[in-house]
């Protein structure tokens, strides 16, 4: 019986720790912080930042958790990272507020600063892009999906690596508008650290089923602001 309630107890902490916490008012977007088990975050994890798409936009902060990273977790996806994800109340992703979410979590948590991420969706998918450009410096890699960006921000994006997908079966945001941003980057640096994958069937909601594999994940772990002169894509 005792080593019931023990491993009822155990399966209660570790479930526990899977749980994110909104954090309300502390910045301009509010955000959604889930953090990784205990022996991870002793030893400064990095972060992965999450910005969702149009659809999720808004006040209330559990439309957030209606797909990707998060929902991935509440399905069981066990990421060894703190996962942050902010809220867009309107319009575009700004850049700068995003950062400010991510000085707050620097500020609050020992993180690795050379393993800093981010990924996002559709509109999220721009806002990575416009993120990256903007703070290149901080960011150690990018995953865009079914997205897009600014071809002006093709400089600066070319000094991160950056992994786009998209569908070919896209009809909201069209495959065109990754393929414009991808040979803007290679028009820049035709050496840049850049991964283009078309999905074949992909649709704009498929494609993050991709959040609920291993796949990415191993990808952006395995860069690091530390090593970026031995990139190994």
């Amino acid at each position: 019986m005792k080593k019931i309630v023990l491993f009822l107890l155990l399966l209660i902490s570790s479930f526990s720790q899977a749980q994110p916490k909104a954090i309300i008012g502390e910045t301009d977007y509010n955000f959604w912080i889930n953090l990784p088990k205990q022996e991870i975050l002793e030893n400064k994890p990095p972060v992965i930042i999450f910005l969702h798409g149009r659809s999720l936009s808004g006040t209330d902060i559990n439309r957030v958790k209606r797909y990707g990273i998060l929902r991935a977790i509440e399905k069981g996806r066990n990421i060894p990272a703190i996962i942050v994800a902010p809220q867009l109340p309107f319009g575009p992703w700004n850049p700068d507020k995003i950062n400010q979410v991510l000085e707050y979590v620097q500020k609050n948590y020992e993180i690795d600063s050379t393993r800093i991420y981010v990924t996002g969706m559709s509109l999220g998918s721009y806002g990575t892009m416009k993120f990256v450009s903007k703070y290149h410096d901080k960011i150690a890699a990018a995953v865009s999906i079914c997205g897009g960006g600014e071809e002006a921000d093709a400089c600066n994006l070319s000094e991160v690596p950056i992994k786009v997908i998209h569908g070919d079966k896209d009809f909201i945001v069209r495959l065109s508008e990754s393929q414009k941003i991808v040979n803007a980057i290679r028009k820049c640096n035709k050496n840049a650290p850049l991964e283009f994958q078309i999905v074949k069937g992909g649709t704009h909601g498929s494609v993050e089923n991709f959040y609920r594999e291993d796949a990415i994940y191993e990808w952006l772990f395995k860069h690091s602001k530390a090593n970026m002169s031995e990139l190994n894509l």
